[in-house]
């Protein structure tokens, strides 16, 4: 009996382009870029910026970042750079209190620690890096912080104007001087990503602004459980102060080519103050009112109001789910919106 005789078929090898795109839909992670799923290093999600990306006020802060030796940067695990699930670790390069200058190359030391974007270029030789986020701008000329204090010092020492008027008359002015700093502060981790071998399109940057902490739909009693500022300061804030500031934000990702989400939204309804606490996203004052207006909380207790009016837990759990959602839908502009089940969804914009 004579075997059938077999013809054999040339393989022709696929264009790389083609290749590239079988990966990626092999993989099925949208929105990212696909030669990251053929590269044999550690893939890692990086959190740049200030105390919002930090986890200021998640608590459990991480060893080395409780003020050992200095260092207050307040990193926790439970910060939403840990909670993506974008890829293998989060790392978190954040630290409370840091400005845009302490971002970029060549500033000033903060808490011990220098220039982030200098951190990240070593991050990124040593990690596939898909994801770089960066929030920063509310320790610039906006000084969130102290907006803070002069709301709580205009309702417990009603003597002058109230905080929508004082700091109100030159908030446009704060947000047109911070604008720059923080288009600065990106294009350095621009610069960080392509000295760590990273051409622009080879990752996703996204500039992410800032969750409204207080709501003017707070009880009568509000000053007793933690929110000593008046409700229509608290209005003020989540209407008119904080959609500004997310839209300079916003111009500034326009600008250096990064991707956009809007924090401003996601606490609606979960704000301070809104109760019960358990199921509150923001922090409520976490100090003694009167001392801190006065000025005489030591170095310590400052580092404990550092926590006030920040993302709980529960509240960086939801802005990662989003961050995740977000980033895969591939858009470039982005919304958190609270959903009534306690969770949150990207909205994404035109």
């Amino acid at each position: 009996m004579v075997a059938p005789s077999v013809r054999s078929v040339p393989i022709i090898p696929l264009p790389r382009r083609l290749l590239l795109t079988a990966l990626a839909a092999a993989v099925l992670v949208v929105g990212l870029p696909s030669w990251a799923a053929a590269d044999p290093l550690p893939s890692a999600v990086v959190a740049l910026g200030d105390s919002a990306a930090s986890g200021e006020g998640a608590g459990d802060y991480l060893p080395g970042t409780r003020g050992e030796g200095g260092d207050w940067c307040h990193r926790s695990p439970a910060a939403y750079v840990h909670r993506t699930g974008l890829a293998d670790v989060g790392i978190d390069l954040a630290c409370s209190g840091a400005g845009s200058t302490h971002v970029g190359f060549g500033g000033p030391a903060h808490h011990t620690e220098g220039s982030q974007a200098a951190r990240l270029v070593e991050v990124a030789r040593s990690h596939r890096v898909p994801v770089v986020t960066l929030q920063v701008g509310a320790n610039d000329e906006p000084d969130l912080s102290g907006t803070a204090v002069a709301c709580i010092r205009a309702f417990i020492e009603p003597v002058g104007p109230p905080c929508r008027e004082t700091v109100g008359r030159v908030w446009a002015d704060r947000l047109a001087a911070m604008e720059p700093r923080v288009e600065a502060a990106a294009r350095d981790v621009r610069a960080a990503m392509r000295e760590a071998g990273y051409p622009d399109d080879g990752y996703a940057l996204v500039l992410l602004s800032y969750a409204a902490p207080g709501t003017e739909a707070m009880p009568l009693w509000h000053a007793f459980q933690g929110c000593p500022y008046s409700r229509p300061d608290a209005g003020w804030a989540r209407t008119v102060a904080f959609p500004p500031l997310a839209a300079a934000i916003e111009r500034v990702a326009g600008r250096v080519g990064a991707r956009f989400l809007d924090l401003t939204r996601i606490a609606e309804g979960r704000e301070a103050c809104t109760g019960p606490l358990r199921d509150e996203w923001q922090r409520r004052l976490t100090v003694d009112p009167g001392s801190l207006v006065r000025g005489t909380l030591d170095a310590r207790a400052l580092h404990v109001f550092q926590e006030s009016f920040h993302p709980t837990a529960a509240g960086h759990a939801a802005i990662g789910a989003c961050l995740a959602g977000f980033v895969r839908s591939g858009a470039q502009r982005g919304a958190c919106v609270p959903e009534p089940d306690g969770s949150a969804h990207a909205e994404v914009r035109a």
